[in-house]
């Protein structure tokens, strides 16, 4: 982010650097996968071009851990060959795979005990023997959960509750480092994470990794393995599966799950709109020559640079492109295409304190007025959230319950750009309107996790328009497969679950980049329909992959 926006742009205060530069390191490459490995191949493209203009060529030293294909991500990255280095000298024990599956409490729905209960007692049993752990968890509220049960658990054994820490996005940098370093020195026997600590922090060599529901990838689940038995120690992981059906299937199939390499990631650096603001950015930086090529051949390249001079972004002189636009390029494009900034959190009750932060598109959903906020599992209620000033207002209080905000999303078709018929169905290309608005809370009891309560959300909505790919199928669908309608509502949400998980195999994007949606109803077709749409706004080219690959993508769907 600071080579993109600091750096870069003003590279003559960096005539130094840029003359000297002899190596470029690039850690954890298999993080730069989706939209995130698109921008920083571009950035990289940038940073190449300012390292000719002062006659330095740097080397490239990339590291990654678990995926198929590190040396393919590198060459991609830096668009140069690579020698790949793949034998691991790294110290390793011997290593104990457990695939838990919680007992069933209610078999005609299908759900088992509660995957975060169950991997709360795990690693209480653990914690009093006095054997180091981490617990991998899904989201930011489990990461809550499960360190609140893990301190009572330590309150009731008469240790120091400090023995057990949370840790995860939101929290103050000093304290993230506070928490790594007690890892380190045995201070911390128990330490519950979000994917935050999957990265290459140095926490020392921890006896017991345990994750509550599967991670979504092979190559996570390895990732997040590879934090027990850093030494010559025995080590043992322990996959508690939730009730989701991917879960199921992985624990039902451990041959599947062994059997697989880690996925590959993949990254398309020449996606037209990520192109293009990068191409921005480095005109910014130096004018353009004629015969010059940025990512595409020669001839595309100038093909681009015409289309931005006719927009009166660039002027062209003498065969050389200029900037001419007043705005700074850089500081308009966020690598991760996100809303920009954050929502501090403040406690009212230490004359506005600081205690944490959380990203914008997260905060209606997250800090909403009265909702509990769980920090370390300290509990602070919401008082006011001011998106404006992107500030939450919040207090210290101890309840028995935790808040879980629920989310109306509203699609509306606002073009059909392709369409073509799909079997009986129909598959269109096209851009849609999408509104998200958190509405109701849940109050969940700690413990039994049994609903005491609800409460309204008054927030504004929050409205995107983005490009999205979707299947019509035949009005009288219910009657063809002598469907309920709730039977078709929940067979059109498991596909539509289905075809998000296969889509980023096929389209050169993470899966945190795409969503799904079904509907019995079409708001525009009157149709049943699922939707898949883009995650940030404006689309980034991934819908159009999804229209050209949607054969390959149902028959992975059905496998």
């Amino acid at each position: 982010d600071i080579l993109h926006t600091g750096i870069l742009p003003h590279h003559t205060i960096w005539l130094r650097l840029f003359e000297n530069l002899e190596y470029v390191v690039i850690d954890e490459i298999h993080h730069y996968r989706g939209v995130f490995g698109s921008h920083l191949a571009n950035v990289i493209r940038r940073l190449k071009r300012i390292c000719a203009f002062y006659g330095s060529r740097p080397r490239f030293i990339c590291c990654s851990a678990t995926i198929a294909n590190p040396g393919d991500v590198a060459e991609r990255l830096i668009e140069e060959p690579v020698e790949l280095i793949n034998t691991n000298g790294a110290p390793s024990g011997e290593k104990h795979i457990l695939f838990y599956n919680p007992p069933v409490v209610n078999a005609e729905l299908g759900i088992r005990a509660s995957s975060v209960l169950k991997a709360a007692q795990i690693a209480a049993t653990f914690l009093s023997r006095d054997i180091q752990s981490i617990v991998f968890a899904r989201s930011r509220l489990r990461v809550e959960i499960l360190t609140t049960y893990l301190k009572e658990a330590a309150r009731k054994m008469g240790r120091d509750e400090s023995l057990v820490r949370g840790y995860r996005g939101g929290y103050l940098p000093n304290e993230r480092r506070e928490i790594e370093q007690g890892l380190r020195e045995g201070r911390v026997m128990a330490v519950v994470s979000t994917n935050a600590l999957e990265l290459g922090i140095d926490i020392g060599s921890l006896d017991v990794c345990i994750m509550a529901g599967y991670a979504g990838s092979v190559a996570s689940t390895w990732q997040q393995a590879g934090r027990a038995g850093r030494r010559n120690k025995t080590a043992l992981v322990v996959l508690v599966a939730s009730s989701a059906p991917l879960d199921q299937y992985i624990i039902e199939h451990p041959d599947y799950f062994f059997g697989q390499n880690p996925e590959n990631a993949v990254i398309d650096p020449n996606n037209l709109i990520i192109l293009a603001s990068h191409a921005k950015c480095a005109a910014f930086e130096l004018p353009f020559h004629e015969g010059e090529s940025f990512g595409l051949d020669p001839h595309s390249t100038a093909d681009l640079l015409d289309f931005l001079a006719e927009n009166r972004i660039l002027r062209k002189a003498g065969g050389k492109w200029h900037w001419s636009a007043e705005a700074y390029p850089a500081s308009e494009i966020s690598l991760r295409t996100a809303a920009p900034g954050n929502v501090v959190i403040l406690d009212v009750s230490r004359d506005g304190a600081v205690i944490g932060e959380v990203d914008y598109f997260s905060a209606p959903s997250e800090v909403y007025p009265n909702a509990i906020y769980l920090h370390e599992s300290r509990q602070y209620q919401v008082e006011n959230l001011d998106l404006q000033n992107r500030k939450a207002y919040a207090r210290p209080v101890e309840v028995d319950y935790y808040t879980d905000a629920e989310m109306k999303v509203d699609l509306r078709v606002l073009d059909r750009l392709r369409e073509e018929p799909f079997g009986q169905a129909a598959r269109v290309l096209g851009e849609l309107s999408v509104t998200w608005l958190p509405t109701v809370y849940k109050k969940i009891k700690f413990g039994t996790h049994e609903n005491v309560g609800w409460g309204e959300i008054h927030l504004p909505e929050q409205t995107m328009h983005t490009a999205a790919f979707w299947f019509e199928f035949p009005e009288d669908l219910d009657v063809q497969l002598d469907a309920t309608r709730d039977a078709l509502s929940g067979g059109l949400l498991g596909l539509a679950s289905a075809l998000r998980q296969v889509s980023p195999v096929h389209v050169l994007c993470d899966l945190s980049d795409v969503r799904s949606h079904a509907v019995l109803r079409s708001p525009e077709s009157e149709r049943p329909a699922i939707f898949l749409y883009e995650k940030w706004p404006g689309g980034a080219g991934f819908s159009e992959k999804l229209f050209t690959h949607a054969r390959f993508i149902v028959e992975a769907a059905r496998e």
